[in-house]
C-alpha cells in the first residue's frame, strides 16, 4: 500500500502535476498490498487427507478515515494488520479525499467527499456485501456525516476509471427500497468505530486537555478557531448557518433530509476508543460520549494481559436497538454550553455504544497518545499496536 509521490494537484520536482492513486488494498494474498484486478484469496485446507483449495473474494469493505491535517497513510499500519490477519474477508480502503489543509473545509464538505469516494469504491468493487467505518479524531465526525448521505442509497453503475464521479441517489420503486432498507451504500453495515473522536466538539470545558481546563485559554481558543476554517467553527459549535443549530447538534438527530442517527443505528456495533490521559488534542469526555461523573475511576481499571493498553471496557447496555424516532430532540432550545453538551450526549446515546478506554500512562510514547492510539507512524507510535489488535480481534465479520 505504498503512497504515491505527491498529493493530487501538487507539482513534482520537474514541474508536472501528479495525481495520487486511491490508497486502497484489493487483496490476493497476505503479502500483496497493491491494487489488483483479481481480489480473490486462495485458501487451502486438508480434508480427509486431501488438500482442498477454496478461492475466496473478500466481501467486507473497511473504510478508514484520517483526522485533521492527516492523510490516507495515517492508517497504513492498521490497514496492513487487517490484511495480514483476515485477507480472505476484508477489502481495506484508506480514504484519500480529505487530507492536509482540505481538512479545514468543514465536516459537511468532507463528509460529502467521503460519501462520493465510498460510492465510487463500492461501484468499482464487485462482490461486496458488508461495510464498516474506522475513523480517527476528526475522521470519526466525517464518517458520521458521510453515512447519513449513504444511508439507503442506490449504488450507481460506474466504470473502472479511478476518476469516475459517482452520485448517490434514492431508490425509485418499492422493490429497490426494500432491498436497500437499513443499508449503507447498498451494503450491510457492521462496525462503526472511532478513535479519539471529539463527538461532543471541542468547545466545552476540558475538551482540549492542552488548555489545562483554563476558561481564559478555552475562550481564546474559541475566538481563534477560525484558523481551522469551517472545521474550527464546527468543532467549537460556532456555526449557525441560516439560523440552524450548530452542525454537531444537528448530527445527534435525523435533521431534515439527513438521517444521521438512523444511519448510525443501522450498524450492528458502534465502538468509541478513548485516551484516558495524555491526549492533549481530544478530551476523554468528548471521545467517549460521557458526562464527567460517568468516567471510570482509576481504581476500576482492569489488567488485561492480552491487551495491556486497554484499561476499561464498557459494554453497551443493550444490543438490540428498537426503531426510534430520532427527530424528537429539539436542539433549537439549547442556549448554554451545558445544554448543548447534554443534548449531544442524550442524542448519541439513543443507540448503544461500546466504550474502550486506553491508557499510555507508563509508555515512553504517552505524550503522543493522540497519534499513538491509531499508530500513525510506527517508529514513534508503536505502543498503539496493542489497541489496533484489540480492534481487529473484536471486529464483526
Amino acid at each position: 500500500m505504498a503512497q504515491s509521490e505527491a498529493e493530487p494537484g501538487v507539482r513534482g520536482k520537474r514541474g508536472g502535476v501528479r495525481r495520487r492513486r486511491p490508497y486502497s488494498t484489493y487483496l490476493r494474498r497476505p503479502s500483496c498490498l497493491k491494487p489488483a484486478a483479481d481480489r480473490s484469496v486462495v485458501v487451502a485446507a486438508v480434508q480427509d487427507g486431501e488438500v482442498v483449495v477454496d478461492r475466496r473474494i473478500p466481501t467486507h469493505l473497511v473504510v478508514m478515515v484520517n483526522g485533521i491535517i492527516g492523510s490516507a497513510s495515517d492508517w497504513k499500519y492498521a490497514a496492513k494488520q487487517f490484511v495480514r490477519k483476515r485477507p480472505e474477508d476484508f477489502v481495506v480502503h484508506c480514504s484519500n479525499c480529505n487530507y492536509s489543509t482540505l481538512t479545514f473545509d468543514g465536516v459537511d464538505v468532507m463528509g460529502k467527499r467521503l460519501a462520493k469516494e465510498v460510492m465510487s469504491v463500492v461501484a468499482q468493487t464487485p462482490g461486496l456485501q458488508k461495510i464498516s467505518f474506522v475513523g480517527h479524531s476528526l475522521g470519526g465526525l466525517i464518517a458520521r456525516y458521510a453515512i447519513s448521505l449513504l444511508y439507503e442509497k442506490i449504488v450507481p453503475n460506474c466504470s473502472s476509471d479511478e476518476n469516475c464521479q459517482c452520485e448517490y441517489q434514492s431508490a425509485g420503486n418499492k422493490d429497490i427500497n426494500d432491498k436497500i432498507k437499513g443499508k449503507i451504500a447498498g451494503l450491510e453495515p457492521m462496525n462503526f468505530i472511532t478513535f479519539a473522536t471529539p463527538h461532543l466538539g471541542s468547545r466545552l470545558h476540558k475538551q482540549i486537555p492542552v488548555l489545562c481546563g483554563s476558561y481564559k485559554l478555552e475562550k481564546l481558543a474559541y475566538h481563534t478557531c477560525q484558523i481551522l476554517g469551517r472545521t474550527g467553527k464546527h468543532l467549537f459549535l460556532k456555526d449557525k448557518d441560516n439560523g440552524k443549530p450548530p452542525l454537531l447538534l444537528q448530527m445527534v438527530s435525523d435533521y431534515g433530509d439527513l438521517r444521521f442517527m438512523s444511519a448510525l443505528q443501522s450498524f450492528k456495533r458502534r465502538v468509541a476508543y478513548s485516551n484516558v490521559c495524555n491526549d492533549f488534542i481530544v478530551g476523554w469526555k468528548t471521545s467517549s460520549i460521557r458526562r464527567q461523573n460517568e468516567l471510570p475511576k482509576r481504581q476500576d481499571f482492569m489488567k488485561n494481559s492480552e491487551h495491556p493498553r486497554i484499561v476499561y471496557i464498557e459494554k453497551p447496555t443493550s444490543v438490540d436497538v428498537p426503531q426510534t424516532d430520532f427527530s424528537v430532540i429539539s436542539t433549537h432550545e439549547c442556549k448554554t454550553m451545558d445544554e448543548m453538551e447534554e443534548a449531544m450526549i442524550n442524542g448519541l446515546n439513543r443507540v448503544p455504544w461500546e466504550r474502550v478506554d486506553v491508557s499510555f500512562r507508563k509508555s515512553k510514547q504517552r505524550f503522543f497518545a493522540h497519534s499513538t492510539i491509531q499508530v500513525k507512524t510506527y517508529l514513534i507510535n508503536s505502543d498503539g499496536a496493542d489497541v489496533i489488535f484489540h480492534m481487529i480481534d473484536n471486529f464483526l465479520l
